[in-house]
């Protein structure tokens, strides 16, 4: 039955699906904190039971991360609001538990010998959500509503930057890691969510001496400088040429191509937010960050994809019809409510996001004959258990042999 769900709604092509097979996990670098990190995270996998499968290790800590992130949104819906002191708590909590499962996925997948390519790709899709939730969560933590030119920079920014490593992970073939990655980043929100709890909204308000700026405005400078300067380390290395022939992408595409499939919905909620005459992203943040970001995580996920099947990435995606839906709305004098629409909007990417991620999944698990959330293998398809192990074992072995070199935070856990 589902199989046949899959072959009628195809989200891979056969081809895609035959690169899958080939592709082997390449990354680069160490953070700052990682190593340190890596003997907690050492410690708290050999706890997991080996019945546990890394991909479900994964999901819990998305789950976590994205119930405490909605807690607080729902305290503070307008990022003005200033929320009960628990739901901080619950979502620094939740920030640590979802960073630290979201590390200890591929050593579980190493210590059970379950290592395939859809581990490294759902690893990649629920960073992607996460950054989303954590972004909008952060904006609400520091009270970024009260200036709202200010949190649209921070959101943005945030998915922009993730966007990006994964583009130059498709153009150069490997992901690298900065000095200060995602594990600082990650530090940094759990940081931001304890201040709120301890000393309450109104710190972010507080001027600072000397420089006269509140606390809220040097946290985006500063976070900002720090995106800025690794987008603008990614983009050298972009433009030095890639892996492929004559220095394209994996794919022996443009290294410039990953481009309009991100600027074109940052460009279309800029014109949106500023153009609307019922001022809809100052009155409704979090709603207006969630659409945009749901459909920019699809776009990122089919970069991964790209990338991981050495495919070319498409330059219009179903999920900009959200919105586009907006977009029209407004062209025509806004004839139907905007909070109206916005609400229609969410409710579109998030199913088409939810659907083509469930779709790749089934599609990569009935490929190589294995279950997403558990580790024994599916019968094979030609009933010859040589069959089965051949497609999933060789893919496990190479991921497996792809990250022995790299064990380090993200370099671990993305050889599932």
């Amino acid at each position: 039955m589902s199989r046949y769900f899959v072959e009628m709604a195809p989200s891979m092509s056969a081809a895609q699906l035959k690169g899958l097979e080939d592709h082997k996990y390449s990354a680069s670098g160490t953070s700052a904190v990682e190593p340190v990190m890596q003997v907690f995270w050492r410690w708290l996998v050999e706890k997991v039971p080996l019945w546990v499968a890394p991909n479900l290790i994964t999901m819990v800590g998305l789950i976590i991360n994205v119930v405490t992130s909605l807690l607080l949104m729902y305290y503070a819906p307008t990022a003005k609001e200033e929320a009960p002191t628990w739901v901080y708590m619950s979502c620094a909590v939740g920030l640590f538990l979802y960073q630290s499962l979201d590390a200890i996925d591929g050593k579980q997948a190493r210590r059970t010998g379950s290592s395939t390519p859809l581990g490294e790709l759902f690893d990649h899709g629920c960073d992607s959500i996460s950054t989303v939730f954590v972004g909008i969560a952060t904006c609400c933590a520091i009270t970024l509503g009260n200036s709202p030119d200010l949190m649209f920079l921070t959101f943005f920014n945030a998915v922009f930057v993730f966007y990006c490593a994964h583009w130059q992970t498709y153009v150069t073939g490997t992901l690298k890691f900065g000095f200060f990655d995602v594990t600082e980043t990650q530090f940094g929100v759990i940081f931001f969510f304890t201040l709120s709890m301890l000393l309450g909204g109104a710190f972010w308000s507080m001027k600072l001496p000397l420089v006269g700026v509140t606390v809220r405005v040097a946290m985006v400078i500063t976070s900002t400088s720090l995106s800025t300067w690794t987008v603008w380390g990614n983009f050298q290395t972009i433009l030095k040429g890639g892996a492929g022939k004559n220095g394209s992408t994996v794919a022996g595409t443009s290294v410039l191509s990953p481009g309009f499939p991100i600027l074109f919905p940052i460009i279309l909620a800029l014109m949106i937010y500023k153009k609307s005459s019922v001022d809809l992203f100052q009155n409704h943040p979090c709603l207006y960050l969630l659409m945009f970001g749901m459909a920019i995580g699809k776009v990122t996920n089919k970069l991964v994809i790209a990338h991981m099947t050495k495919s070319e990435i498409t330059m219009l995606d179903s999920s900009m019809i959200g919105p586009g839906l907006l977009f029209l709305d407004q062209y025509f004098n806004s004839f139907i409510n905007e909070y109206i629409v916005l609400w229609i909007s969410l409710i579109f990417v998030t199913f088409d996001l939810t659907r083509y991620c469930v779709l790749v999944c089934m599609q990569i698990c009935d490929h190589l004959d294995i279950y997403c959330f558990n580790i024994t293998s599916k019968p094979s398809k030609k009933g010859l258990t040589g069959g089965n192990m051949s497609k999933t074992g060789d893919s496990a072995q190479n991921s497996q042999n792809s990250t022995s070199d790299h064990d380090h935070d993200h370099g671990d856990k993305k050889a599932q």
